[in-house]
């Protein structure tokens, strides 16, 4: 049995603990396990391939509304080969740097291999049993397969296989309605793909604010087609015309739908993998959905054993892991008690329109504070200056306030740049008493686009005003 001051699962997230604890004790030694490609989930198959392939979306998207602008452009070819290409050679570059890295320290023992509790604080990896006091279990998220009748038969592509394709698909169906279809729709309708997304929630992305969910439905159904409260039962293929079938039922009426499409993709969310490592025999409890179970300071129920990142299932978002990282390090190595902070908690799609989200829901701040607490300001894009310049039309930022203290809840935009807009949003929300008079009474520059963040905080209003005379309900 090898003994270890450090056992690490997951090269993700996990690995910026590992420097810092090596330059405190230089004599410490770590085993490093990933089953995977070194680099976790977000650099090997998530959030940084995939927006090497929007960038490139996006810029053709922009090009084609240049002619209202007086720009006439032609794009002459979409060269999906290469784009491809050039995400995998970032990608890859990336992940030999840090398999060499892990290959090399005089610190580290990295295992290529899958690991599994044998009992606590020990388990077996490879050949060998191996074992520690400290343990991080950052092991990232699987990709969730519905069960749909004759799926595995007719073949499926995944956010992780899809990055291998070499050849663009004339037709792709998107099984799911969430942020992975409507980037990867965007993605390759732009490439030419003629896309069909099949979402069973009956709102399209339904984790976003309910108007913005219904304007980017209605921006990108210019493009995709999408079936919102459809649920896919089965799955064939039409072998005279080489293509896949799919049988859709509206959850409400129950009418069938049949979808015909070259490649068939999977994008229906994520769920623990927690299973491949036994945590029960470690005397690590998992919740009831499968996620391992951690308290505030992100401490397993076994002394000593953290768990952060995809692992816990909280939010399954590489800054959000990254930031649990800093947790565990103040409470593990530093042995300082910190309690995890998820009070404003921001995401983006990277659609087109792009969208961008932290903090409460209006619906959540209604829950908690009530209505006449709650305060909600509003701006589009096009009434300021900037935003008439871009010739946008419909987006904008939406703020959710707490007026008694005037403290920022939440916020929500939809339009260009939306992911750079709300930080100036999130910053403030990190601040002691996060008000938003910092946003509303900091000069901005005019004209330029981070006027419809300030605006959008200057024109705050009762919640019922918001609905009657804004979103005219």
């Amino acid at each position: 049995m090898k003994n270890y001051d450090l056992i690490v699962i997951g090269t993700g997230s996990a690995m910026y603990l590992v420097d810092p604890m090596i330059q405190r004790n230089p004599d410490m030694k770590v085993a490093v396990i990933d089953k995977d490609e070194p680099g976790g989930i977000c650099l090997t198959r998530g959030c940084i391939p995939s927006k090497i392939l929007l960038y490139p979306a996006e810029l053709v998207r922009t090009l084609e509304e240049g002619m209202e602008l007086g720009v006439e452009v032609e794009i002459k070819k979409v060269d999906f080969s290469k784009i491809m290409e050039r995400m995998r050679a970032l990608i890859y570059k990336d992940i030999d740097s840090i398999r060499e890295g892990l290959s090399n320290s005089p610190n580290l023992d990295y295992y290529h291999s899958v690991a599994e509790f044998v009992s606590p604080y020990t388990l077996k990896v490879e050949n060998e049993t191996i074992t520690s006091k400290m343990i991080f279990l950052c092991l990232g998220s699987k990709i969730i397969i519905p069960p749909i009748q004759g799926l595995e038969a007719v073949g499926y592509l995944t956010s992780d296989s899809v990055l291998k394709l070499t050849t663009l698909p004339k037709s792709l169906a998107i099984i799911g309605g969430g942020y992975i279809a409507a980037e990867y729709g965007h993605f390759f309708s732009s490439m030419g793909s003629e896309v069909t997304i099949i979402g069973r929630n009956s709102r399209f992305l339904p984790e976003e604010e309910p108007e913005v969910s219904s304007l980017a439905l209605n921006e990108l159904r210019k493009h995709i087609k999408i079936l919102t409260n459809h649920e896919v039962k089965e799955a064939s293929k039409n072998s005279s015309k080489d293509k896949k079938i799919l049988i859709a039922v509206n959850r409400e009426t129950l009418q069938k739908v049949r979808i015909e499409t070259d490649e068939i993709m999977i994008a229906s969310g994520r769920g623990p993998i927690t299973e491949i490592l036994h945590p029960e025999k470690g005397g690590i409890r998992t919740t009831e959905h499968g996620w391992i179970e951690v308290n505030d300071y992100l401490e397993t129920s076994q002394p000593n054993v953290w768990a952060f990142g995809d692992a816990d299932g909280r939010y399954l978002f590489k800054h959000v892991a990254n930031y649990e990282s800093e947790v565990v390090y103040y409470n593990a190595v530093l042995k300082e008690k910190v309690k995890v902070d998820y009070h404003a908690i921001p995401h983006a799609v990277f659609t087109y329109p792009e969208i961008a989200s932290v903090g409460m829901s209006e619906k959540e701040a209604l829950e908690k504070y009530g209505k006449e607490k709650i305060v909600i300001g509003f701006q589009k894009y096009e009434d300021t200056a900037k935003g008439e310049a871009m010739n946008v039309k419909d987006y904008f930022v939406k703020v959710i306030i707490d007026q008694s203290e005037g403290k920022i809840l939440g916020a929500h935009i939809i339009g260009p740049q939306a992911s750079i807009l709300i930080q100036e949003i999130i910053n403030v929300m990190y601040t002691q008493d996060r008000n938003y008079s910092l946003v509303n009474e900091a000069m901005h520059i005019h004209p330029s686009l981070s006027e419809v963040v300030q605006r959008a905080f200057g024109s705050l209003m009762p919640v019922e005003h918001y609905h009657q005379h804004v979103l005219g309900e």
